[in-house]
């Protein structure tokens, strides 16, 4: 079983399998018992499309770079992730984002030649393989509805890839970025702010000072709620910090929130 082309894996991946009806006929998809994957990730790939439900339970920023992409930040320091209970499971009551939902499944691209994309796995994720229970992924030959619907879900978030990459385009020709820097004090440390860096927001001074007509645009085609949704979401960032203060896990004064590239 040859691994897909893998010259930079994303994030959580450590290898890539094509699924096929060959070599998997046999195999079944169990649950994960813990999230022990994204324990030390402290932000995830956020897509356009989910920035009014993730902006409910977390900050959502830009990366810093010439490409930035919307994370949703699960902790204010590298390796720290708020959102893990003490058995090592996601907290409940939470939106879980769609690039935590896809794993270990992926679609890729097989040959760099072509745009055709494969349903792929990462096999060291440990719930994919030969087992007594899970869901089946192949019958007779075919693809069970179960693996029908994961498809379909690797191709949707695929879908939303490409709507985000067009909403950061428009972001960046529109000039409404700026460097992010949130200063944060404790009640015990009044004079010594937490100050967290390396990240991109929109610059409302920029937003409020656009025309009419370019307003009257982003209304019509839904990118005013979704930079809105960004905005009220940083409101969040206290309530994060309050979060990984009452978990012991403030790191430094002078921190800086690093972002996913």
């Amino acid at each position: 079983m040859a691994s897909a082309p893998q010259p930079q894996l994303p994030l959580f991946y450590n290898d890539l399998l094509p699924l096929n009806s060959r070599d998997h006929s046999d195999w079944k998809v169990g649950a994960f018992e813990n999230a022990d994957f994204l324990a030390s990730t402290h932000a995830i790939p956020l897509t356009v499309d989910e920035f009014v439900d993730a902006q409910r339970d977390y900050p959502i920023v830009f990366t810093a770079g010439d490409n930035p992409l919307p994370i949703a930040l699960m902790g204010l320091n590298e390796g720290v992730n708020t959102f893990i209970g003490d058995d090592g499971k996601l907290i409940s009551r939470i939106y879980i984002p769609a690039y935590i939902r896809r794993y270990p499944f992926l679609l890729a691209k097989l040959k760099q030649d072509s745009d055709d994309m494969s349903l792929c796995f990462d096999p060291s994720a440990g719930v994919v393989g030969k087992r007594d229970e899970g869901n089946i992924l192949f019958e007779n030959g075919e693809a069970t509805e179960y693996t029908k619907s994961v498809l379909e879900f690797c191709r949707k978030f695929e879908e939303s890839g490409q709507r985000t990459k067009a909403f950061l385009e428009e972001l960046k020709k529109l000039d409404l970025l700026m460097d992010g820097e949130i200063a944060i004090t404790r009640n015990d440390m009044p004079d010594k702010p937490f100050v967290y860096r390396g990240f991109r927001m929109v610059d409302e001074n920029k937003l409020r000072e656009l025309s009419a007509e370019t307003v009257e645009a982003l209304n019509k085609n839904g990118m005013n709620m979704l930079i809105h949704a960004h905005l009220f979401s940083m409101n969040l960032m206290r309530t994060l910090f309050e979060r990984q203060s009452e978990q012991g896990k403030i790191v430094t004064s002078d921190a800086k929130t690093e972002t996913v590239n």
